[in-house]
């Protein structure tokens, strides 16, 4: 992934999904293909299993809340609350590293 030199921000999802996941996964990926068109969008990398955790960076504190607000994004949060997500944490960071190692 390339990413401009830090320092940018990091949104960090960390998910458990409860046993009615009927559209999660479409509502997942068309949510991702939302952020990709997002101003200040960066990045994403994710990996779902038993935890899911997604990362994705954004430009600025303020392209994250604008991200927030979006109605598609509102509303999927909220069928992540009510019907998909057992427990899910959020955490925003800032980068001030980055490191890449390629083969």
């Amino acid at each position: 992934m390339n990413l401009p030199e830090p320092p940018y921000y990091a949104v960090i999802f960390i998910s458990k999904l409860g046993e009615d996941t009927q559209g999660y996964e479409a509502m997942a990926e068309r949510i991702v293909e939302l952020a990709r068109s997002q101003p200040g969008f960066l990045g994403l990398e994710s990996a779902r299993n038993e935890v899911g955790i997604t990362v994705s960076f954004w430009s600025d504190r303020e392209s994250i809340r604008k991200w927030r607000d979006q109605a598609d994004h509102k509303m999927a949060r909220k069928l992540g609350r009510d019907k998909w997500y057992r427990s899910y944490d959020i955490h925003i960071a800032r980068v001030e590293t980055h490191r890449q190692h390629l083969r």
